[in-house]
């Protein structure tokens, strides 16, 4: 295991001076391979964000690394006193058995719309979960990188808004009937462009269309939909992934 995260870090450095050109100094570079060697954290899964020159890990990435360390269960349960529906107060906490005979290690996440992105207003039940994993793995693993998702928005210039219709004006042979792409077309280009996960994207498609599953939508709503997702991934693509990330639901794993 040991030699395989050093060949893995050896592709997270290549892939990192890709994704992040010119912004990358020798020190983070170091810290990386640091990480890679430690945890695992794997790059290409967006398991670690660079914001502002600082690594940041995500909530998949704490997840999978669970996953490989064979965390026992993670046991989660709302902290009722502090919950306020109507305002969108929430509070978590969230307990960490790395082993059947561990204590475990707490966490607690708390997320209102006055501390989290504007992007996942109204998502604040789910952030404050999140959040209360996050920490909780991140003290059973020994991380001392904040997460992504602990932020209470991401900083940094906006950029200059770009308009989608443009892209749609274009047509594509596996267009329908009108001449349009097909929308499943349209969300693949998208998924694969911004290298995002296709299990998450379908799990927040579906809770933004307001239905079980994204096959159960209307056209309307799926066209809807792809534009959002379109404009997020071009204005904001961390603050995307930091959205994505709150619908990977933590799976209690037994020895």
């Amino acid at each position: 295991m040991k030699r395989h995260f050093v060949r893995l870090a050896r592709k997270n450095v290549k892939l990192a001076k890709g994704k992040w050109a010119g912004e990358l100094s020798s020190y983070q570079l170091q810290v990386l391979r640091s990480l890679t060697e430690h945890y695992g954290f794997a790059v290409a899964l967006s398991d670690l964000l660079l914001l502002d020159g600082g690594w940041y890990v995500t909530h998949a990435g704490l997840l999978r690394l669970a996953a490989r360390s064979r965390c026992n269960s993670i046991r989660v349960e709302q902290v009722r006193h502090f919950c306020d529906p109507v305002a969108g107060r929430w509070v978590f906490k969230a307990t960490v058995y790395k082993s059947p005979s561990s204590k475990g290690f707490v966490g607690y996440g708390d997320a209102d719309p006055s501390n989290v992105s504007l992007m996942v207003h109204g998502a604040e039940l789910r952030i404050a979960e999140t959040r209360a994993v996050n920490r909780a793995l991140r003290k059973a693993y020994g991380i001392g990188l904040c997460s992504v998702e602990e932020l209470g928005s991401l900083s940094g210039p906006p950029k200059p808004p770009q308009i989608y219709g443009a892209q749609e004006n274009s047509h594509s042979s596996t267009g329908s009937s009108n001449g349009q792409p097909r929308l499943r077309d349209r969300l693949c280009v998208l998924i694969r462009q911004y290298n995002l996960d296709p299990t998450l994207v379908k799990a927040y498609a579906a809770d933004f269309c307001g239905t079980p599953t994204l096959k159960e939508a209307s056209r309307e709503l799926v066209e809807s939909f792809i534009s959002h997702l379109a404009t997020c991934a071009k204005e904001n693509r961390d603050g995307l992934l930091c959205k994505l990330n709150s619908y990977a639901q933590p799976v209690e794993v037994k020895l």
